[in-house]
């Protein structure tokens, strides 16, 4: 992927807002295991009420708070609440506590409820615990024994004022009471017995027990304390609400601009690789089957395009979702973290051993994807002569061979990635019951709060799905990668034809004039040149024809000229220049070249006429069409120029491909043209009727016209003839010269002509 880093750093700002919007959907994401924890902690478990401070205190829990407070908190209290008359009490006040009969005090509203609720939490519990005790309990047993004996004591003597209210206490359970008849070294003894058990109770446990003390003093003057209670939870709900709503907008922003980051970098790879593959010459063509090209720039690119989306999106998500989570884990329980780093040590394991195994086998799958588009390309391009031979078995074996050998290595990939997910479930649900099993007896010791518990399990499976989104980065990365070498080992490839690093412009005085100098050529790797010493002249308004046997080096000297290939020694000119020190793109402007194989592209008659120049009108088609003796049967078509052309000329005969080619060439309006067998495909009256009026329309133009033939009768008239024979010219002249002065030229004409028709050539 490092190799491609030029295409990715281009968008670099779509990369860096994507990441904006994923740490901000990290963040709403740890944001909500809190927030549900304190729902159930505060809002159920505690009614409501987040701490120990109360806004109005009754005089008795008042006076009870000072007596079991230290110094220096008591006078705290005492400058946070203020006495207030019943009757001057706000009309709120009087709405939410029903029951306040007597004077209150009312806590000031410039008052640090952080900094109180630190002092006064663990004196509320204390008072709570012994203002609302079970006597009946071990803890409150000698309690109860002592008020007993201290009653039947007191009716004895007939202090009933006093033994009813003992009675009262010990039936309402306000152990309190009894505290306060004891000696000041007692009452210190048990509050600081009550105030060690509070200590121990943790920091969790002890805020749901300060705030269930809050809750039962509001109980006690009449206030609402289910209002409280849906209050807190109902707009605890609404922020968890509106944290979820832009977590999910966050998350549906990242994706957009990650997918935006992946299709910019993708299309300018498809243009890049198109561009590359348009400047290869012929050698490079050969390096790279035309499949495998087909395959780097579809496939390839489409995997590299999945894979930087998702890596966008988790590159930063799953780290930053995996070890926040994991500290606000250890954060919320630090005893149960256990859990999680033996999971963590099993999807390692895991990962790793799929990986090693997996692997090898992604770089296996690209190859054999060329394979198949290979095969594919094979016999969709050559099924008119399997079906001549009768070998749709055999072509049909070859195929299903390749196919099959792709389909064994998806699905042992695709089984090992399958298998992935139920280990991976069974594992958050392992953990799940762990967690729950741990967390219950932590509960139970006081240690953490149910809220806790449940807020540690979704961090818990967030930690788990953190590493394994990196897992599955480790693994579809390496798999990218592949593709991402084969495509910049296409882009890296040093083409052999190469724009000359100081262009020379043509000699105006040479228009349309070729020349070969000596010129050698040999095929990269062969043993022997295919061209050998060829030097001659080809001048504007003339043509110059080439014959010999198959192999002879026909072709490959004409692709010389428009560098399809470059000469290994010798020079070939046009317009006077050497083609290698000219620019490639004048150079092959002023060429118009019919190819051996007729090629049209899809889409109408005159897109393809049209296709090297856009100023020909269409009174200049229809005679271009007219002189490559096209107009015939196009005409016959309802829509004309602009009857639809199929993929490769499909829906048009060999000799209409070929006529329509010609015209092409034609319309082009070049300096030079360049016939590669072209006439092959017509029948000898269309052909001669073609040359006619081609001589025409070179002579007025003074076009520079060159003919590769394996006819005599499309040649014959050519104003020079250059017969070629094993990469060497054997003869060169007009016809009649060469009947008589090269033996191969007189083999071949009368293999083909009569003796009357070579005499009255």
């Amino acid at each position: 992927m490092w190799k491609l880093r030029k295409y990715m750093m281009k968008y670099w700002y779509l990369f860096v807002l994507a990441i904006l919007f994923i740490f901000g959907q990290v963040a709403t994401e740890l944001a909500l295991p809190d927030a549900m924890s304190n729902i159930v902690s505060n809002g159920i478990q505690s009614g409501g009420f987040v701490n120990g401070v109360a806004e109005v205190l009754s005089k008795e829990s008042y006076d009870a708070l000072l007596d079991v407070s230290s110094s220096k908190d008591q006078k705290l209290i005492k400058t946070s609440y203020t006495l207030t008359n019943k009757k001057d009490l706000s009309e709120d006040v009087k709405d939410r506590f029903k029951n306040i009969k007597e004077d209150v005090y009312v806590l000031k509203e410039d008052v640090d409820q952080d900094e109180l609720s630190d002092s006064l939490s663990k004196r509320i519990i204390v008072v709570n615990m012994l203002t609302h005790a079970n006597m009946n309990s071990e803890q409150f047993k000698s309690f109860k024994e002592m008020a007993e004996k201290q009653i039947a004591y007191l009716t004895a003597k007939g202090e009933k004022e006093q033994s009813s209210l003992m009675k009262k206490a010990l039936k309402e359970g306000n152990a309190l009471f009894f505290v306060k008849q004891m000696p000041s070294s007692k009452q210190k003894e048990i509050y600081s017995a009550i105030e060690t058990q509070i200590e121990n109770m943790g920091e969790t446990n002890l805020n749901i027990a300060a705030g269930s003390a809050v809750k039962n003093e509001y109980k006690k003057l009449g206030g609402d304390t289910d209002q409280v209670q849906n209050s807190y939870i109902k707009n605890a709900g609404v922020r968890m609400l509106m944290v979820a709503l832009t977590g999910a907008v966050a998350s549906i922003v990242s994706a957009l601009f990650a997918s935006l980051l992946a299709s910019k970098i993708a299309r300018d790879l498809r243009v890049a690789l198109f561009k590359k593959v348009e400047s290869f010459s012929q050698e490079e063509m050969n390096q790279f089957s035309t499949a495998s090209l087909i395959t780097r720039s579809t496939n390839d690119i489409t995997q590299i395009q999945s894979v930087i989306t998702m890596f966008v999106r988790m590159i930063c998500y799953a780290p930053v979702l995996g070890i926040g989570a994991l500290l606000r884990a250890i954060e919320g329980s630090a005893s149960m973290t256990w859990v999680i780093a033996i999971v963590i040590v099993i999807i390692f394991v895991i990962l790793v051993v799929t990986f090693m195994i997996a692997m090898p086998k992604f770089k296996i799958i690209q190859s054999l994807i060329d394979r198949l588009n290979l095969r594919m390309r094979e016999n969709l391009s050559g099924v008119l002569v399997i079906r001549a031979f009768g070998n749709e078995k055999e072509a049909e074996r070859r195929f299903d061979e390749s196919n099959k050998n792709l389909m064994k290595i998806n699905l042992f990939v695709n089984r090992m990635m399958s298998s992935l997910m139920p280990i991976m479930m069974f594992l958050m649900n392992a953990v799940s019951v762990v967690i729950i099993y741990v967390g219950a007896k932590q509960i139970d010791l006081g240690n953490i709060a149910i809220g806790d518990m449940m807020a540690f399990l979704q961090y818990s499976i967030m930690v788990i799905m953190g590493f394994l989104m990196i897992a599955v980065i480790a693994i579809i990365v390496p798999r990218a990668s592949i593709s991402a070498s084969r495509i910049a080992e296409v882009l890296d490839t040093d083409c052999q034809i190469k724009e000359a690093s100081e262009v020379k412009d043509f000699n105006k005085e040479e228009k349309g004039v070729i020349s070969f100098d000596h010129v050698s050529f040999s095929y990269p790797g062969a043993d022997a040149p295919v061209l050998n010493d060829i030097s001659f002249v080809a001048h504007p308004g003339k043509t110059t024809a080439f014959i010999g046997s198959t192999g002879s080096g026909k072709s490959t000297l004409i692709n010389l000229i428009p560098r399809f290939y470059d000469a290994t020694s010798g020079q070939v000119k046009v317009n006077g220049v050497d083609v290698r020190d000219t620019s490639l793109y004048k150079l092959r402007e002023s060429i118009g070249m019919v190819p051996q194989k007729g090629l049209l592209f899809s889409g109408t008659i005159r897109s393809n006429l049209t296709f090297g120049t856009n100023e020909a009108t269409d009174d200049e088609l229809k005679e271009y069409l007219r002189i490559a003796q096209a107009d015939e049967f196009v005409n016959k078509f309802e829509d004309g120029l602009d009857h639809p052309i199929s993929q490769g000329g499909q829906n048009v005969s060999g000799g209409q491909k070929q006529r329509l080619s010609i015209a092409r060439a034609l319309a082009k309006d070049p300096d030079i043209l360049i016939f590669d067998d072209s006439f092959s495909a017509l029948d000898f009256k269309t052909d001669a009727a073609l040359r006619k009026e081609l001589k025409t329309l070179c002579d007025k133009k003074q076009t520079t016209v060159l003919i590769v033939g394996q006819r005599i009768a499309s040649i014959m008239h050519a104003d020079q003839i250059i017969v070629l024979d094993e990469g060497r010219i054997v003869g060169k002249g007009t016809h009649e010269q060469l009947l008589s002065t090269c033996q191969i030229y007189q083999e071949i004409a009368q293999s083909q002509l009569t003796k009357e028709e070579l005499t009255h050539a």
